[in-house]
């Protein structure tokens, strides 16, 4: 059971050699490990403040991006950020960014409101992890910082090995999401 639900990327000389729902065979004891929020954690409140989160309606997983927002080098490791998308109505965003920004253990505040453009991304309808959603008149994109950012610098810094969460496969604590806000 244990192996039901977690997936892993390995990924050797920056590129991505395959997935799988068990490390055990390559774990070494001198591995490092970090642990980093998801923007999933505040989907749940986003619902409770009456805001749609559209990969959930239509049962998707979030769309992630590229972008050009360079992140602080650390060593040798540099690279640039990942966002994740959620189409919202303008007139909720607001409400959005109140919520969200309460939650900063789990990105907190969006990093980007609309103009897509201006952090690099191209085109909206095809996410660069993840799946694209619908994006109906009248409303925003909103980005947050994602936490395939790792995964993009992994690929940027070539590490000789590096195994990460796949996309959609985060580890499951008994955290409570409400106990992530301030």
């Amino acid at each position: 059971m244990a192996n039901d639900f977690p997936k892993y990327r390995i990924y050797r000389q920056g590129s991505l050699t395959s997935e799988v729902t068990s490390v055990a065979d390559i774990w070494q004891e001198d591995f490092v490990s970090f642990l980093i929020g998801c923007s999933f954690s505040f989907e749940a409140e986003l619902i409770a403040a009456g805001i749609e989160v559209r990969n959930i309606t239509e049962h998707v997983n979030v769309p992630m991006f590229n972008t050009n927002i360079p992140l602080k080098s650390a060593g040798n490791f540099n690279g640039t950020m990942v966002v994740s998308m959620r189409p919202i109505p303008e007139a909720q965003v607001p409400v959005v960014v109140q919520v969200t920004g309460a939650m900063p253990k789990v990105h907190g505040a969006p990093i980007q409101i609309g103009d897509p453009q201006a952090i690099g991304i191209k085109d909206l309808t095809k996410p660069d992890y993840g799946d694209p959603v619908t994006i109906n008149q009248g409303e925003t994109p909103v980005f947050w910082p994602c936490g395939v950012t790792p995964q993009n610098v992994i690929m940027q810094t070539k590490p000789p090995l590096v195994i990460t969460h796949a996309p959609g496969h985060m580890l499951v604590t008994d955290v409570v999401n409400a106990t992530l806000k301030y």
